[in-house]
């Protein structure tokens, strides 16, 4: 769909960072403003934007509700695949000290329990792209598995690959690890568990996707431990943590166009900007085609879009 004829509510507030005193600051990532209960966690997403590990002094409005309402979408929806640290988005079943903030929160938060992260990423590929395509045409292989010779940029795989990272801190780069690696951290029981759980989750994800005009070409998993028992964390299946494409102009052998913050890395890399701190304001028209994408795969997804 071309994303011009999308209506953006432009006068939306872009919110930054948050700032809520009465709370306990636990961290601030990339996106997230993470507030500490205890045995639970707040977690707030902000309408920042990163690219190449770098956050962007300019926010994309309403980008952190989008993530909000995908994420709580797919939690639902994967359900019976494994447990989740989800507890609510309603900020009226938040902690009592949250109420001063319902404007901030409202929309943008999920309130979750408190896990021990495991060590990885747990990447799964469906489609040869980005860092993977990079990694294959210098080896025929991705993350330690071999692919057969003479594939296409943004070929679908068959059957996608578990493709884990390491976990960098803010401002430096994941590395693609191997399997044998994922699990000389973990240990081997561990990671084939997460393998199978994170290669299900995107089996049932790209089906349903397809169905509704988009491919995941990839995303990425995190998995925590609570009380000894695995569960999924984080985001999940959010255009900030996957490729999604639309399929009416899906064509192997380029790269595509996306719904995801792709849009916003191809228009770094056509300017002069080292691709260091510090990054680069964004133009409105990037700002408002940006935020129109995130808009259309919600509503593609989930049959609903952000009021205004």
């Amino acid at each position: 769909m071309d994303t011009h004829n999308i209506s953006i509510d432009m006068t939306e507030p872009v919110v930054l960072t948050t700032e809520c005193p009465e709370l306990a600051l636990y961290a601030r990532g990339k996106v997230r403003d993470i507030y500490d209960f205890g045995d639970r966690l707040l977690l707030v997403a902000t309408d920042r934007i990163s690219a190449f590990d770098v956050v962007l002094p300019t926010g994309i409005p309403g980008k952190g509700r989008v993530l909000t309402a995908l994420s709580a979408f797919w939690f639902h929806v994967t359900a019976d695949l494994v447990p989740n640290h989800l507890l609510t988005t309603e900020v009226d079943a938040f902690p009592p000290t949250c109420r001063p903030y319902r404007e901030t929160l409202q929309g943008r938060s999920m309130l979750v329990k408190k896990t021990k992260p495991l060590p990885i990423e747990c990447i799964v590929r469906g489609y040869l792209s980005g860092s993977g395509w990079a990694e294959y045409q210098k080896t025929g292989a991705v993350s330690g598995i071999p692919l057969a010779a003479g594939l296409l940029e943004s070929c679908r795989l068959d059957p996608p690959l578990f493709t884990p990272s390491t976990k960098a801190e803010q401002g430096a780069h994941d590395v693609n690890i191997t399997f044998d690696e994922a699990a000389a951290q973990l240990g081997t029981e561990m990671a084939e568990r997460v393998r199978k759980l994170s290669l299900a989750l995107y089996e049932r994800a790209r089906a349903y996707a397809l169905e509704r005009g988009i491919i995941i070409a990839d995303t990425k998993f995190e998995f925590g431990l609570l009380d000894g028992n695995l569960i999924l964390i984080d985001e999940v299946l959010t255009p900030d943590s996957s490729r999604f494409w639309p399929c009416d102009t899906y064509a192997p052998g380029r790269s595509q166009p996306s719904f995801d913050k792709q849009f916003v890395r191809d228009y770094l890399k056509s300017i002069a900007w080292e691709l260091r701190e510090p990054g680069p304001e964004l133009p409105p028209e990037i700002v408002a085609r940006t935020y129109a994408k995130y808009q259309e795969a919600l509503r593609r997804l989930t049959g609903a879009g952000l009021s205004s």
